[in-house]
């Protein structure tokens, strides 16, 4: 656990924003932490149904052509985060942290880990044994993977250290696996599967509850006094 003393840390939930337009959020508030010295943020929220590769770059390990992205309403978006292939879609929450890693005293390695952390705490309040496999980052129940993780670490220009960007994307609906997931080989990783909270306990927790309940994990590991964005307040608590 961080020794860092507890910072504001802003938080926003979105139901849905499109890709384009998160990770251009994401540029604007890691330029104001860095250069204007802006509050902290973690953004969380869910997208439609989009492919991302990262800077690994396999495009074969997309298994869909163009014209079958197309019919399936499936944006595409090579990004500069580290990894491989994944997807996006509702049902998912995501989570970009936009933290300046110097003030909460930790390594690149070490953020990583916290990440996996806040993922892994949240679901033992629920029973769920969560672990890591050591070749591998992300969050795994058993040899299925129940979250992605890819981040990355943008070196600052008005100080010194890094601000981080991208990062999580936790399955919490039903059947996930079976939707966007079946059109890639996720993160390049063939010989495990992927699953969902849902699919796990048969608990069709809505992504907002969720969100709400990652809040305090992510601000108790990492040091930050966060308040739960009035998006999240009014939202049910199961999934409709």
């Amino acid at each position: 656990m961080t020794t860092a003393s507890a910072t504001p840390l802003d938080v926003s939930y979105d139901k849905l924003i499109g890709y384009a337009e998160a990770w251009d959020l994401q540029k604007t508030y890691v330029k104001g932490i860095d250069k204007e010295g802006h509050v902290e943020k973690l953004m969380l929220l869910q997208h439609p149904p989009t492919y991302t590769i990262g800077s690994q770059r396999h495009p074969e390990h997309l298994l869909y052509s163009e014209e079958e992205l197309r019919a399936r309403g499936i944006e595409l978006f090579q990004i500069d985060r580290g990894g491989d292939i994944t997807y996006h879609g509702p049902g998912q929450l995501v989570g970009y942290p936009l933290i300046y890693l110097d003030a909460v005293g930790l390594d690149l390695h070490a953020y990583l880990r916290q990440l996996e952390q806040v993922i892994i705490d949240w679901l033992a309040d629920y029973g769920i044994e969560g672990g890591r496999k050591p070749e591998y980052t992300g969050v795994w129940v058993g040899d299925a993977k129940i979250a992605a993780i890819g981040v990355k670490f943008n070196k600052c220009r008005a100080r010194r250290g890094f601000v981080t960007s991208h990062g999580f994307a936790l399955n919490v609906r039903a059947g996930i696996g079976e939707e966007g997931f079946k059109g890639i080989i996720p993160c390049g990783i063939q010989e495990y599967a992927v699953t969902s909270f849902a699919d796990i306990t048969g608990n069709h927790l809505s992504v907002e509850q969720a969100a709400r309940e990652l809040i305090p994990h992510f601000s108790r590991l990492f040091g930050f006094a966060a308040q739960i964005p009035e998006a999240l307040l009014e939202q049910p608590a199961h999934a409709e």
